[in-house]
Formats: C-alpha cells, structure tokens, sequence
C-alpha cells in the first residue's frame, strides 16, 4: 500500500486506484479490519475527489513518446532494435536526441555517434559500419476507431498504450514535401511488448506496419484534422476567443497557403478517371461539407465573444467565409453518379447454384 500511496501522486493515476483497492478491500473484509477499511475507503475518496476537480485532465502530464532506433555492429544485441521511450511531457525532440547521443558518445567517442534527424526507413548497407546511428521520432500514442468507444477521458487515452504512430511525407521523386497532387504520406504503426505505463520507460518494438497513403487521402485527411479542431475550439469550456479566431483564420484566411480553397480546386475540379478513387473524391466532397457547417458555426460563435473593438475584424472573417462558400458551391455541388445507381431489386427465387459466394471460381 505504500507503493501506491507514492507513485499515484508522482504519476497522476488516480483512477488505478480504485483497481487496485478492488484487490485489498476484499481481504481486509475477509479479515474484519474496519481500521484499514476505513482507510482504504478514505484514500478512495481522496482519489475520486482528484479526478472530478482535474476533469479535463490537462492539469496531469502523463508523458510524452519517442522511437528509438539503434543501428550499427558496435551497438551489438542492440544493433536494428527499436525501442519506444516514455519521457516527461515537456520533454522535446532535441533534448533526449543530445542525452542519449552524450550517453553513448562516452562509451563509442564523439565522432562514432552520428544522429539520424529523419524519420525515413533506414538502408543499412548505406551506412558505415564504423559508426553508431541512433534514430530519434516523435511518437504518438495511436487507437483503432473501435477503441476511442471506449477511451473516452483524459486518463483513458494515456493508459495502457501498446501501439504508437508517428507519420513520414514523401512525394515519389524523393522529396519530403511537394505540391497536393504529389504529397503521399507514410504512417508508421508501432507496436510494443508491454503497455505504458510500465516498470521501465524503455520498451522494445515487437511490431511494426506501414500504410501509404495517396495524396487525395492525405487531403481528407487534413481536412478532417481542420473540422475536428474547428468543433474543438468552437465547443471548448471556458471560451478561447484567441484561440477561435487563429483557427478560424487559418480557415478562411485568404492569405493560407495550400488551404481549403486549394485542396478542393486540386482535388475537386475534376472527376477522377480512376473508379477506385471515386469513393475517395465522393468522401472528401463530404469532409468539405462539414467543413463548411462547422466555420459557420464557430463565426456564430465567435460573434457572441468578441468586443465592439473586433467587430471590423469579425465582417472581414465572414467575407472571407462567404467567398469561399462561393467558390467551393460548384466543386461540392458536382456527384459521381457511378456511387448513385439504383440497387438490382431483390429476387425471392432461391438458387443456390448461382450465388458465387458459395462457388470457387478460377481467375
């Protein structure tokens, strides 16, 4: 009872102490001891009090991720292992890369340590076998759309982490970043041997998986980013009008390289000739739409906070927010009629024989 009552503080989890006074209260009602049972009920309430007056649970940092690869003969049984590192949260990219290249420059020497600042796949056979790499990324945690069902608080996102992202752009000529058309995006999915948090803050990789997505994909993707923190900064409680308006800014703002407006005209003007892009092009159009939806509702908002002395300001946002309803009106308004065809009607004809779910067919 000791080591809780020291690493729940230290650490913020107070909602594991419930689970763990699950085990002890039984036995100490099993005993009859009503001294430590009012104890443990009191620490109990301690906890939960905690929780409800940190209920956003920003006011708690749990820790912040990197990935962690070692590459190179002098590094042995650690040579291509990756690992993944829990830090403080306030800790950033340069100060564990400096830490641990201080670390293993002590035990190689300066000059056999080299850092590799990207976080693209590494070819061995292109590196000197002289020396040590150490890879450093930025990692988040990652959950399946069927998980967020249930990490719905603060706490249950940063519990019990097994599989963390981190994400790569790339345009096929080689470069990281190049026009809409061309900008692909590689996610990287990592997953460890051990959920965090744990024991030790180091934890090895036991599976990694790739998946490329297209430049129109990478464009929904934004998109649904843009909504999502448009409805974030529109419902926030308290009200955040700074906050609001650099969002609503970086929406409607004309001045916004590679905005809205752009990514429709690119990816929008024209009807893919690819069928297998028509579901893409139709999901995007939609993302588009509600996107629309939500800057309107954060102008309303933002109307009802700001002062009479940002009220030019606030007409020039919903200028800039009318011409761009404008011009996407025809780019939104254009539909695949390919993903509109009427459904054959329903046969009550039974024939087993030719529903080819139940044949094998050769290609």
């Amino acid at each position: 009872m000791l080591l809780i009552d020291w690493l729940v503080p230290q650490g913020g989890l107070y909602e594991a102490v419930n689970e763990v006074y699950k085990i002890l209260i039984p036995i100490h009602e099993a005993n009859r001891d009503f001294q430590k049972l009012a104890v443990l009920h009191g620490k109990l309430q301690d906890a939960f009090n905690k929780i409800t007056s940190q209920a956003s649970g920003w006011e708690r940092m749990f820790g912040t991720y990197f990935r962690v690869g070692f590459y190179g003969p002098k590094f042995g049984d650690l040579d291509e292992q990756e690992f993944v590192y829990k830090e403080p949260s306030i800790t950033k990219l340069a100060e564990i890369s400096h830490r641990l290249e201080e670390f293993y420059a002590e035990r190689f020497g300066d000059e056999v340590v080299e850092i590799i600042k990207d976080s693209n796949p590494v070819h061995k056979n292109k590196l000197d076998p002289n020396k040590a790499y150490i890879q450093l990324t930025y990692v988040e945690p990652f959950f399946d759309t069927y998980e967020l069902k249930d990490r719905i608080t603060y706490f249950d996102k940063n519990y019990n982490l097994r599989t963390f992202m981190f994400c790569t752009p790339f345009t096929l000529d080689g470069r990281a970043h190049g026009d809409l058309h061309e900008q692909f995006k590689r996610k990287t999915l990592l997953t460890t041997s051990h959920a965090f948090p744990y024991i030790r803050t180091r934890i090895n990789v036991t599976h990694k998986e790739e998946i490329i997505l297209i430049p129109i994909e990478v464009a929904i993707e934004d998109m649904q980013k843009k909504t999502q923190e448009l409805a974030f900064a529109t419902h926030q409680d308290p009200a955040d009008a700074k906050m609001l308006q650099m969002v609503l800014q970086g929406c409607v703002g004309t001045t916004v390289n590679q905005g809205p407006l752009e990514v429709a005209q690119v990816f929008l003007a024209e009807i893919p000739e690819d069928p297998k892009l028509y579901r893409h092009h139709n999901k995007l159009r939609l993302c588009f739409k509600d996107f629309t939806k939500r800057c309107e509702d954060a102008l309303r908002k933002n109307k009802t906070l700001i002062g009479p002395d940002q009220r030019d300001y606030h007409r020039e946002l919903e200028r800039n927010y009318q011409r761009l309803r404008e011009a996407l009106h025809p780019l939104l308004s254009r539909r695949i009629s390919q993903l509109y065809t009427p459904v054959a009607p329903y046969s009550a004809h039974r024939n087993s024989f030719s529903r080819l779910s139940l044949r094998k067919t050769e290609a």
